[in-house]
């Protein structure tokens, strides 16, 4: 999967929009906008941002929307998504180019393995303001009845699934300088979104 993710992000960077679309039944982009009712405040940072779409729904609600990403391939795609009102870094997650407490916000959807790195949540919590939030859309799953099929061939339900990866997030986040967790099962009308917020109150 690591090869996979790496072809798609970097050399096949111009069909991640296909391969998103065909994984997710058309709905990814949906999926990707459910993110904004959780966001607070008006300055805000996403980590991977990807081809460019939530940056442009961001920037279009006229809020000060930052975003970084470690494919450079990727940030060719958005900043022609973008134009001139793109504020896009060549950057990892790991090492966040911005001064600490800079943004009420912090958004990821769908990341890789990187959100589970405990520098990338230390760099979170540190470029977060004091009440700020760390929201990332982790998974989703259609309500899709050959996925409802599938599930049952395999032995799993939805349910199971998502208290897996809920139980392994948060045993994970304990670990961390966040001192408040969510994680919840967002219910969209074609699917199930898998969401976690972690706060900095100090």
């Amino acid at each position: 999967m690591r090869v996979f993710f790496n072809l798609l992000y970097h050399p096949f960077a111009f069909t991640y929009d296909l391969v998103a679309a065909t994984v997710s039944f058309g709905k990814w982009k949906d999926w990707v906008y459910n993110i904004i009712p959780f966001i607070e405040g008006t300055r805000i940072l996403e980590l991977g941002h990807g081809p460019g779409h939530l940056q442009r729904i961001l920037l279009n609600r006229g809020l000060f929307a930052v975003a970084i990403d470690e494919s450079a391939q990727m940030g060719t795609l958005a900043k022609h998504r973008l134009g001139s009102s793109q504020k896009l870094t060549h950057a990892l997650a790991q090492k966040i180019p911005f001064a600490s407490e800079s943004f009420d916000s912090i958004l990821a959807t769908f990341p890789t393995e990187y959100i589970f790195d405990t520098q990338t949540l230390t760099e979170a919590y540190r470029v977060l303001r004091n009440g700020g939030r760390l929201i990332v859309l982790l998974a989703a799953w259609p309500k899709n009845p050959l996925l409802a099929w599938l599930f049952k061939v395999t032995g799993q339900s939805p349910s199971e699934a998502y208290e897996s990866i809920k139980s392994k997030t948060k045993e994970f986040l304990a670990h961390t300088e966040f001192n408040r967790l969510e994680v919840q099962i967002v219910e969209v009308k074609s699917s199930n979104l898998l969401l976690v917020i972690a706060s900095k109150e100090e």
